[in-house]
């Protein structure tokens, strides 16, 4: 069951828009630089991190010292590669709409820069619905699956913990929310969702449902 919903915070990436494609692309690259034979599925278990959380991991495979600008390398190689790679996740622009005719106020946040989300909601033709409400991890100093995000977004809106709703579709964002003491909806297109369930968020297939379970929960609170 959810919360009747003060606020409702986003994920980005794999929730309003897909750059999944295009990031693969900039990870398996780098990784076949240093010499790391990393296939695309590997690659997509990386979904969530930051830059800075793969530079951990790309280090460990390597004696080079990949240095302090190589998140900065990697989000322009991303950046780069968006055009043609990036589209709107199904339903998304509709669930945002729907959301702010409901009353209630939203945030997204995500672990990806302000420069990533600006090009990947430009491209998408979203910039008008998250203009002002977006969050980055840069903004707090640490990513998720730390809550510092979600609980800032929150506090943004002057709304508790308890009382806010979030749409999440990966590991570190749905641990990031149940963190916070939030609720979580998790979105699982591919049928994937026994982790994110055990995780302790409610499941969806399909952004379409969204508007009525939040719907349903602020009705049950007026009743």
């Amino acid at each position: 069951m959810l919360p009747a919903p003060g606020l409702v915070i986003f994920d980005c990436d794999g929730v309003l828009v897909d750059s999944e494609p295009a990031s693969h692309v900039v990870v398996m690259t780098e990784a076949a630089r240093i010499g790391w034979r990393l296939s695309e599925a590997e690659a997509a278990g990386f979904v969530g991190l930051r830059w800075s959380d793969l530079q951990e991991l790309f280090q460990a495979r390597t004696d080079e010292d990949l240095g302090a600008e190589w998140p900065d390398r990697m989000q322009a190689s991303l950046l780069a590669v968006l055009d043609g790679h990036l589209r709107v996740i199904p339903g998304a622009a509709e669930l945002v709409r729907a959301v702010a005719a409901l009353g209630l106020p939203y945030r997204v946040a995500s672990n990806s820069s302000h420069e990533e989300m600006a090009e990947k909601f430009r491209l998408a033709g979203l910039t008008d619905l998250v203009a002002g409400r977006v969050f980055s991890a840069r903004d707090v100093g640490v990513g998720k699956p730390a809550p510092d995000l979600f609980l800032a977004a929150a506090a943004s809106a002057g709304v508790a913990p308890r009382d806010c709703v979030v749409i999440e579709d990966s590991r570190p964002g749905v641990m990031a929310a149940r963190a916070a003491g939030m609720a979580c909806i998790g979105y699982a297109p591919n049928g994937d969702e026994f982790w994110l369930a055990g995780l302790g968020a409610v499941v969806v297939a399909s952004l379409e449902v969204v508007p009525g379970m939040l719907a349903a929960a602020l009705r049950e609170r007026a009743a």
